[in-house]
């Protein structure tokens, strides 16, 4: 195991998209993951596309750098294993709705029983508290209650939620954070006590919104829609090429704005009063976009990408994923790294993000098939017999 969290042990017990995340990118950074599911069935997120001969390929990245094993938990022989399991981790990721642990005979005070120092990770939509807390909770409720939704889109139009769930994404990193503070908590103090955190992945939004609410508060001031301008500088905006591609403009400074125009061939607006500051060109916005739209609309994206280069202007072009995966930085940086795969040899994926120089994390497998890793865990970690195991499958525990 390399990374900087080599030797932290985390146990995920969470399903879909944003919990597992977290995991996941603990995973990254070299903790060991074990990832438990349901016999059966397992994790809802192994029937979500796209597939490939059946395989669904999400899958591969959600959960790569974990081994699967299968539980019941709602059994009790389920939970009596799951309690034999926890003294070896460090790390509890769940996402069930409040309460439904202790149901199953799994409250906080019994895990810390068993390991007094253990960090649990709770996700939900909206947390352990409030009124809303039953409340099932997908990326696009995270979206459009946290106020990301009602500021994406035309000014005319309607909200619109990006092609991603990136609720869920928001809400992976922020847990990943909180376990990781509260393991530097323990790393500080050996004698501290476990952590019970309680994420709300709505909240994780709107806390990604940073200015919305101080606006709100001081100002009175609620942000709208106003399509790819820019609420906090001008020019900024998206803008087609002569050749049908796209690029997107940005730079809020005086130096850059400078930059820009020359780019264009219009030195002549730095010094033109209504643009002298930021402030100034976000009021005329309309009209500066207008220039610059106009100018790329006549040039090809070699033309305009060259142009802003020679310049040091700050443009660039709308990449789809075909052209992030032979853009020469993100080949230089091997942004996109080939991983082994069981079903197809070997797949690529996005690489490790950040990059540690002293002791890199690593992308050391692909998400697994359910129960893959079962002899390994309950044998090898827990020592139980195969003929032991043989009945606990039967009986449909693991």
């Amino acid at each position: 195991m390399t990374g900087p969290l080599a030797g932290l042990r985390v146990l995920d017990i969470a399903t879909i998209i944003a919990a597992p995340t977290a995991a996941a990118l603990l995973g990254d950074y070299g903790a060991d993951v074990v990832k438990v599911e349901l016999p059966g069935d397992g994790d809802g997120a192994r029937s979500l596309p796209p597939f490939k001969s059946g395989k669904p390929i999400w899958w591969k990245v959600l959960n790569r750098n974990k081994k699967c094993v299968s539980l019941d938990l709602r059994q009790r022989e389920g939970a009596e294993l799951f309690l034999q399991l926890l003294p070896h981790f460090d790390v509890l990721i769940e996402n069930f709705r409040p309460g439904t642990l202790d149901r199953w005979g799994l409250t906080a005070e019994q895990m810390w029983a068993v390991q007094p120092r253990l960090v649990i990770l709770r996700a939900t939509g909206f947390g352990q508290t409030g009124p809303y807390r039953d409340r099932p909770g997908f990326a696009r409720i995270f979206e459009a209650m946290g106020g990301l939704a009602h500021i994406t889109g035309e000014s005319d139009g309607e909200p619109i939620h990006a092609g991603y769930p990136i609720g869920d994404a928001v809400g992976g990193l922020f847990g990943a954070i909180g376990v990781l503070a509260a393991c530097w908590k323990r790393a500080r103090d050996p004698d501290a006590p476990g952590e019970e955190i309680d994420l709300s992945m709505t909240e994780a939004t709107l806390k990604l919104v940073d200015n919305l609410a101080i606006k709100y508060d001081q100002l009175g001031e609620i942000q709208g829609r106003i399509g790819n301008s820019n609420q906090f500088s001008a020019p900024s905006a998206v803008y087609k090429t002569r050749d049908n591609r796209w690029v997107s403009l940005a730079g809020s400074t005086g130096p850059l704005f400078g930059n820009n125009c020359r780019a264009i061939e219009r030195p002549d607006i730095i010094d033109d009063p209504r643009f002298a500051n930021n402030a100034m060109r976000v009021e005329h916005q309309k009209e500066l976009s207008g220039i610059f739209s106009a100018w790329c609309a006549e040039h090809t994206l070699e033309e305009i990408l060259s142009a802003f280069e020679r310049e040091g202007g700050t443009i660039a072009p709308v990449y789809s994923i075909d052209q992030v995966f032979t853009d020469p930085q993100m080949q230089a940086r091997e942004a996109i790294t080939s991983v082994p795969d069981a079903d197809f040899g070997s797949v690529r994926m996005q690489n490790v993000v950040p990059r540690f120089k002293n002791d890199p994390g690593a992308i050391r497998s692909t998400g697994g098939s359910l129960g893959q890793n079962n002899a390994e865990v309950y044998g090898d970690l827990l020592g139980i017999s195969a003929s032991e195991q043989e009945r606990l499958r039967a009986k449909g525990i693991i």
